[in-house]
């Protein structure tokens, strides 16, 4: 059967230690903050996890230490962001031998494939595996743009079953794809950092997939807009808005949520590595202040792995 894919669902961070190694005893301490936080599933390999930048042996280590912790609690996603059917297929291959419990699947990209054959692509790439497939439709990243139409289609394939819509203006694009395929058992989620996951929620989203460095904050917010406490929620989401919007800058994001991870005691180091940027002085500095605005919590004791 497959996983049910709804809620708070963040993307991991991959830490690295100063030579720029995997801190796998960071990848630990962030795992059990996650569950601690009370989240509804973890996702590796996407692109706030810099996916693009690992080998195929550290995302076996990677994928295997994030089962091993998880040990069933809430599913394990595994990105999928092969550039053909072939390396898309090895890479789910890989997950399902690794005990993902579901691959997030984005189209080719180096070239950009005609939208029509996106509809075979995922069905092979569903046919392969026993793996639940979610469609990442992420066109800012991969220049491959999937109409409210076409996602329907893709969707009816078996073993597909969600999707995660990071197509701006992501609220619209939400709504138009529920009413599209039109299936309650088809889970539509959100992703942009949850930027607009209130909206989308709104529109009919059953749930987003941000970075992993707030999700103690942002789950308090969801629990609160699912339960009718709109207003709660809504004041809930403006206090750490600041926290979202810094995290979505274009190049360095992957900088700035790795210094809150260690401004939190979660990780000891913001290495990232290439084409993922440093820091400069000046973007720390805000870093910095909107850490120390927001007075957030360090990593709970009882998670000092």
């Amino acid at each position: 059967m497959a996983p049910t894919l709804q809620g708070l669902m963040p993307i991991l961070a991959t830490p690295f230690d100063d030579s720029g190694a995997l801190d796998r005893a960071g990848l630990r301490r962030l795992v059990e903050f996650e569950l601690a936080s009370g989240v509804d599933g973890v996702a590796v390999f996407g692109m706030a996890s810099e996916g693009f930048a690992l080998t195929t042996d550290e995302r076996r280590t990677i994928l295997g230490d994030v089962v091993e912790i998880v040990d069933g609690r809430v599913p394990v996603i595994a990105g999928v962001n092969g550039t053909s059917t072939a390396t898309s297929i090895e890479q789910s291959l890989l997950a399902e031998e690794g005990g993902a419990d579901a691959l997030m699947v984005l189209p080719p990209f180096m070239v950009k494939p005609p939208a029509a054959s996106l509809v075979e692509f995922y069905g092979d790439v569903a046919a392969a595996t026993s793996l639940s497939v979610m469609v990442q439709d992420a066109p800012g990243v991969t220049g491959v743009v999937m109409p409210p139409a076409l996602i329907a289609e893709i969707a009816r394939l078996d073993g597909v079953d969600s999707v995660k819509v990071e197509a701006p203006p992501t609220a619209p694009k939400v709504g138009a794809v529920v009413n599209a395929i039109d299936d309650p058992t088809f889970a539509v989620l959100g992703g942009q950092n949850a930027q607009f996951c209130l909206e989308e929620y709104a529109r009919g989203a059953v749930g987003t997939m941000p970075a992993c460095e707030f999700p103690d904050l942002l789950g308090p917010v969801l629990a609160d807009f699912v339960a009718g406490r709109v207003d709660e929620a809504r004041a809930g989401f403006r206090r750490m808005l600041p926290l979202v919007l810094i995290g979505l800058q274009g190049g360095i994001a992957w900088a700035v949520h790795k210094e809150i991870l260690v401004a939190r005691g979660i990780i000891e180091h913001a290495t990232v590595r290439y084409p993922a940027a440093r820091l400069d002085a000046g973007s720390r500095a805000a870093v910095d202040l909107v850490i120390t605005e927001l007075e957030l919590p360090p990593l709970p004791s009882a998670v000092r792995v």
